[in-house]
């Protein structure tokens, strides 16, 4: 018959393999199916600052890396050219008023004349002249806000608040209207892009809290899930040349989960932190603000 210590002892294993067991699901039913992946990243919006108007890099006021704010001045495009093009249009808008004003008194001169001094064609004649002067000081008009216009843009300003990145630009380059010169991460439009495997959408709600942890800080940012993307490529949909599906006709057995992107909002960066568009993230979705356990899953 047993002893009382070998069935203690028996009783003590089978509790530890039990409690294995449980602990092991457990982890395994966590890994599986909790809200939470590696496979983040900190992104940003990235302006291509173009400028409006061509012409030689004359004065350069930013260096790589920089902090700059809306409306500062990235470089100045030779300005010699649109003040005299700002001269011309001013000259001629002088010019096309004189005109309008002369055309303006002889029709108010004619209009005052009885129809016995002055014949309806003749009369005619004058409100044409008057109109096609009225029409000729408008475009003058119009020029002259242009050449104000292009005057203002030789100085090219930063759209966003940020940081200059890559800056290759220098004083003398010839500046390409249109062509981008000058990229600025847009520093109040990071957000981190979470990768969930697809198994583990169902435990994902937008709103909910978001504990992100980068690679190179302790301390995590906090967030919640703002959007969750509604597709993905699919690498077997080829598009034939007549437009039918060209569906490729092997299976793997080993199927793995697709990966959903995932917004995040930032909603605190601890102090310390300095976000780069492109760094490394581990998230995981928390049961309650502030919390650091990852959220249960749905049951």
């Amino acid at each position: 018959m047993p002893s009382l210590t070998s069935i203690i002892r028996v009783a003590v294993t089978l509790a530890a393999v039990v409690l294995a067991a449980v602990a092991g699901w457990y982890l395994w039913r966590t890994y599986e199916d909790s809200p939470w992946t590696r496979d983040g990243r900190v992104r940003a919006n990235v302006v291509n600052v173009a400028p409006d108007v061509a012409g030689a890099v004359v004065d350069l006021r930013i260096k790589d890396n920089q902090e700059v704010r809306i409306g500062d001045v990235l470089f100045t495009i030779d300005p010699a050219r649109y003040q005299l093009a700002l001269a011309q249009a001013e000259a001629a808008l002088a010019g096309a008023k004189t005109v309008y004003d002369q055309r303006q008194e002889e029709l108010e001169r004619r209009e005052k004349l009885s129809s016995v001094s002055i014949s309806e064609e003749a009369l005619t004649q004058a409100r044409s002249a008057a109109l096609s002067a009225q029409a000729s000081y408008d475009q003058a008009v119009a020029a002259l806000g242009v050449a104000k216009l292009n005057f203002a843009r030789t100085e090219v300003r930063s759209p966003v608040n940020g940081h200059v990145t890559n800056l290759l630009v220098d004083r003398g380059d010839y500046a390409t209207a249109g062509r981008a010169m000058v990229a600025i991460v847009d520093s109040d439009s990071y957000y981190i892009a979470g990768y969930f495997e697809e198994t583990k959408l169902r435990n994902i709600r937008v709103g909910d809290p978001a504990s992100v942890r980068l690679m190179g800080y302790p301390e995590p940012i906090q967030g919640h899930v703002q959007s969750v993307a509604r597709a993905i490529t699919d690498r077997e949909n080829a598009i034939a040349g007549d437009l039918i599906a060209n569906v490729n006709p092997t299976f793997s057995w080993v199927r793995l989960a697709q990966r959903i992107p995932v917004r995040i909002a930032i909603d605190r960066v601890p102090d310390g932190v300095t976000l780069s568009a492109g760094m490394t993230a581990t998230i995981v979705l928390t049961d309650a603000p502030g919390d650091r356990r990852v959220k249960a899953p749905a049951r």
